[in-house]
């Protein structure tokens, strides 16, 4: 990422500064996905089409591990090549593994992968990407790469999000009717200047890339508060990080609504609420190199 640097000090710049908290935010929410969405991440690893069990696996973009640790548990005699372009998601990562007594069988690669050379990754038997290719500037050449670096006959699962997920009930009384949504159609506008891919149809782009497309399923979520204490947290961390890029141009009622939900001391806040839920889609597709 290439930003500008100003008011610098002994201490690092601002910028830095944001940097690294954006980056512990964005970690913490990574971390609690994984943990409610666990479920659904096992069924979608337990419906790949292998011909063979994997031993040799590769996590682009696998933030602090969410698919790491779903690929590891699924298949114990398989070794995992997590890459990202995050140092703190992979020390997060690495501590992770340790602790889950797996550090033997992760190796961490900090790369970009739209630079010019791919790290090297070996011939890996299967290739996950989940909700990190619309992250790439060339998509197109990415899954080339992937393509080039798997080993004949080896699997690329490709994981794709329909958009984030929505967790105040539908229909319910609410103090602002809609309130979520409003913020949702102010972010999905801006990242579809910034993220063009996003929720994209891999399906042909895959084909063009080589690919045998070998199957492809959406997975709907729908996780009730009730079963997760980690949902609450959840909903907080993403309404909060939405509401960072979306406050701009929220109406002030809209603004002030959301800013009460999101007052975690406030006994009307979204921490106590009773009714939520996770709602979203993903959908994968399982594509063979020939």
């Amino acid at each position: 990422m290439n930003e500008a640097h100003s008011h610098t000090s002994h201490h690092g710049t601002r910028h830095e500064h944001h940097r690294e908290h954006d980056s512990e935010v964005q970690a913490e929410i990574l971390d609690l996905d994984a943990e409610v969405l666990a479920e659904h991440m096992a069924s979608i690893t337990a419906w790949l089409p292998l011909e063979t069990v994997p031993r040799r696996i590769v996590d682009l973009g696998c933030g602090t591990g969410a698919g790491t640790f779903a690929l590891l548990e699924r298949f114990p005699d398989a070794h995992v090549t997590a890459v990202d372009t995050s140092a703190g998601h992979l020390q997060r990562l690495r501590a992770k593994a340790s602790a889950r007594g797996v550090g033997e069988r992760v190796r961490t690669v900090q790369a970009d992968l739209d630079a010019p050379g791919w790290p090297g990754l070996g011939s890996p038997d299967l290739v996950w990407a989940s909700a990190s290719m619309h992250h790439l500037a060339d998509p197109d050449r990415a899954l080339r790469n992937v393509r080039g670096a798997l080993a004949p006959g080896g699997l690329f699962a490709l994981v794709e999000l329909a958009g984030f997920p929505r967790f105040l009930p539908e229909g319910a009384p609410q103090e602002r009717p809609g309130l979520e949504e409003r913020c949702h159609a102010v972010a999905d506008r801006l990242h579809a200047e910034h993220l063009p891919h996003r929720g994209a149809d891999w399906g042909p782009m895959l084909a063009a890339a080589g690919f045998t497309v070998e199957g492809e399923r959406t997975v709907s979520v729908d996780v009730a508060g009730s079963r997760s204490e980690a949902v609450g947290r959840y909903a907080l961390g993403g309404l909060q990080r939405i509401r960072t890029s979306v406050a701009a141009e929220l109406s002030p009622e809209d603004l002030a609504a959301l800013d009460r939900l999101l007052d975690a001391e406030s006994p009307h806040g979204i921490l106590h609420r009773e009714d939520l839920a996770v709602r979203t889609e993903r959908t994968v597709w399982a594509a063979r190199r020939a």
